[in-house]
């Protein structure tokens, strides 16, 4: 049964009502609280009237929350016991999500009565719950001062000031996008003083239940769980910023999609899964970092210019004893540097200055090291006992009904550039991909995947992680043979020809920043350079990734690559519009603090947003690998691969 809660009381008739010492002192400090819900936790729930649900269900389909492990030392109260004024949304009750509370001066002092205890039960703003034996007063103080407490845990760290961008009365377009992108980054952070290891949210200690659940499911619902952080003493969190991941799954069936997760900023969260096949469904929760370990990357990442080094080697023209290796960077180096300038992107990159041979005698790179970033204390926060680690649950098997159809069938639009994205991207069955985007195809023999690259030359450019594209390509056909460059495979470039079939495929790593084996350093091209020097046509297709190299440096210079790679993509576009572009996103698989999957993560939206509404195709490669069944690795293993190439295929060739 859904009960509605009041909507306003006022404090004073409260405090009438119930005269105890608590409530009384109460109200003398001040005369009423206005308490404003900021966001809508279940914005599907309509606000004066029961959860909509079918009407052949029963009327008592949607029930509160059962027992678990997540509410055991607490009790309901009913919603009528608030006694505050208030403006709530029916849709959050009885879990509110983040609150405002706006005090007058007066009320100021209790501020410093936070966090309150009362007969050692801490008390929560998530869940209206008071022990039996304490007084409505002290309840209502202890909740107000919560209320405090969550606004307070729940600022969200601001972004830093653009690097390089000067203040002024207008700003240039740069400097704005530069302003929206960061913004769009923000994360809450938690407390300062909640840095202690044991206040950090603990995987084993957390726990979530279905929330309102239903005695039926068909394909076409919406699974709804709700999830209680707490540290590793066993006490609830009440501030968010954990990063949880959280999938629904039919493992008989190799079928599973991701789950959305909602941020209540008071350490709760609501996780929701479309119910997208018939069967039986399990739901998985991942911790992959906690709010403390969020924090502790993002310090590192504004306060350090890089968390890694290179290496450059100088060597005079035929003396091969002459060697150097210097430090190299984005930025420079303590002491004399040598400077180096690209003149079509404009990127720079420095060396220390070798002691015996002038600076243009660079020839190789290579990875160098890791810097120290973290102490040993700090460590704790990323230590594998609990990075990506299992949330326990009390949800059980959901048995899904058929319905109208026996799974979610993709919109009948072809692959086509330029398309609007969807929420979730797609999902897996029978360990196929089925686009939400678009009609996807699967390319299950080498002769249909040869047809649909036939007469084509395609321009791989990015990572390693694209690099497993162009390995799959010339494994899976065997009539494409690898043409050796006797250059380093392991940043290329490499080459790959099919001459009946008229079939080119390239692949090359993207330029500096890269962590590679020692390679010629002419070799690492600027994705925007090879992209400025194509002519494209119908037969050219593009594919390029770019993020694993610059999780380990300020967001600025991801966005400033970007911006390059975006405008020569739009002239690319501009003088050959038949050119096909595509667009392979980051996948999960870093889970240090120098390469996190929340690192990745943050690259990832600023790259969904700076190509946003260009007539680019986009393979979502971290939904893919988000929610299958392998573990996380930064190269996906081959049945994630298969369907990244046939998603690329069908933007390729989306028609039989």
């Amino acid at each position: 049964m859904w009960i509605s809660p009041p909507r306003q009381r006022s404090l004073a008739g409260f405090c009438q009502l119930h005269p105890s010492p608590g409530a009384q002192l109460l109200l003398g400090l001040a005369g009423s609280v206005a308490i404003a819900q900021l966001d809508d936790a279940w914005p599907h729930l309509p606000s004066d009237k029961e959860p909509s649900r079918k009407e052949e269900n029963a009327s008592d389909d949607i029930v509160g929350p059962q027992t678990s492990c997540c509410f055991d030392s607490r009790a309901d109260i009913h919603s009528g016991a608030l006694g505050i004024e208030a403006q709530i949304d029916h849709s959050s009750w009885p879990l509110p999500g983040a609150f405002r509370a706006v005090l007058p001066p007066s009320l100021e002092v209790l501020r410093s009565l936070q966090p309150v205890t009362t007969g050692g039960l801490s008390l929560s703003t998530r869940c209206p719950l008071l022990a039996s034996d304490m007084s409505s007063g002290e309840a209502l103080l202890s909740m107000v001062s919560r209320f405090l407490s969550v606004q307070q845990s729940n600022s969200k760290a601001a972004p830093p000031p653009p690097i390089g961008v000067k203040s002024a009365q207008t700003p240039s377009p740069e400097a704005e996008e530069m302003q929206k992108l960061l913004l769009l980054l923000e994360w809450p952070a938690p407390p300062w003083d909640a840095q202690a290891f044991p206040s950090s949210t603990s995987p084993e200690k957390s726990c979530y239940q279905l929330w309102y659940p239903q005695h039926n499911y068909t394909v076409g619902d919406t699974l709804r769980v709700w999830l209680e952080a707490r540290d590793h003493r066993g006490q609830p969190k009440h501030y968010g910023g954990d990063f949880f991941r959280a999938k629904a799954h039919s493992p008989e069936l190799k079928a599973s999609v991701a789950g959305t997760v909602q941020d209540h900023g008071n350490g709760t969260y609501a996780l929701t899964f479309p119910l997208l096949w018939a069967g039986a469904v399990q739901v998985s929760v991942r911790l992959i970092h906690s709010s403390e370990a969020v924090a502790l990357l993002r310090h590192v990442r504004h306060s350090h210019p890089s968390t890694v080094a290179f290496w450059g080697y100088y060597e005079k023209p035929g003396q091969p004893g002459s060697e150097e290796r210097t430090e190299c960077n984005i930025h420079p180096l303590p002491g004399p540097n040598c400077q180096y300038a690209d003149a079509g992107t404009g990127e720079r990159w420095f060396c220390a200055r070798p002691q015996h041979l002038p600076c243009n005698t660079l020839v190789h790179h290579s990875a160098g090291r890791y810097k120290p970033v973290v102490s040993n204390a700090e460590k704790a926060f990323l230590d594998g006992a609990v990075t990506d680690r299992t949330v326990p649950g009390n949800v059980t098997t959901i048995q899904v009904l058929p319905g109208a159809h026996l799974m979610a069938s993709p919109p009948p639009r072809l692959c086509l550039p330029g398309l609007n994205s969807t929420h979730p991207p797609g999902f897996y069955y029978r360990d196929v991909w089925v686009s939400l985007r678009c009609a996807g195809r699967t390319f299950p023999t080498a002769d249909l995947a040869l047809g649909c690259l036939r007469g084509k030359i395609v321009h791989m450019m990015g990572d390693s992680t694209l690099r497993q594209w162009w390995e799959y390509l010339v494994a899976f056909i065997p009539s494409l043979k690898h043409i050796d460059l006797h250059g380093t495979y392991q940043s290329g470039p490499l080459l790959a020809v099919e001459p009946a079939q008229g079939l080119v495929l390239r692949w090359r790593a993207h330029g500096i920043p890269l962590r590679t084996q020692k390679t010629k350093i002419a070799d690492l091209h600027y994705v925007a350079n090879e992209l400025n020097a194509l002519g494209g046509g119908p037969q050219v297709v593009v594919v390029f990734t770019l993020w694993a190299h610059f999780t380990t440096f300020p967001t600025e210079l991801y966005i400033r690559r970007l911006r390059s790679v975006r405008q020569a993509v739009a002239q690319l576009l501009a003088r050959s519009p038949s050119t096909t572009i595509v667009i392979k996103t980051a996948n999960t698989g870093y889970k240090s603090v120098y390469g996190s999957d929340w690192l990745s993560m943050q690259l990832d939206s600023i790259l969904h947003a700076m190509f946003d509404g260009m007539r680019v195709a986009v393979v979502d490669a971290w939904a893919m690998t988000s929610c299958h069944y392998l573990p996380d690795n930064i190269h996906p293993g081959k049945p994630v691969i298969r369907n990244e190439v046939d998603s690329f295929l069908s933007y390729v060739c989306p028609k039989d």
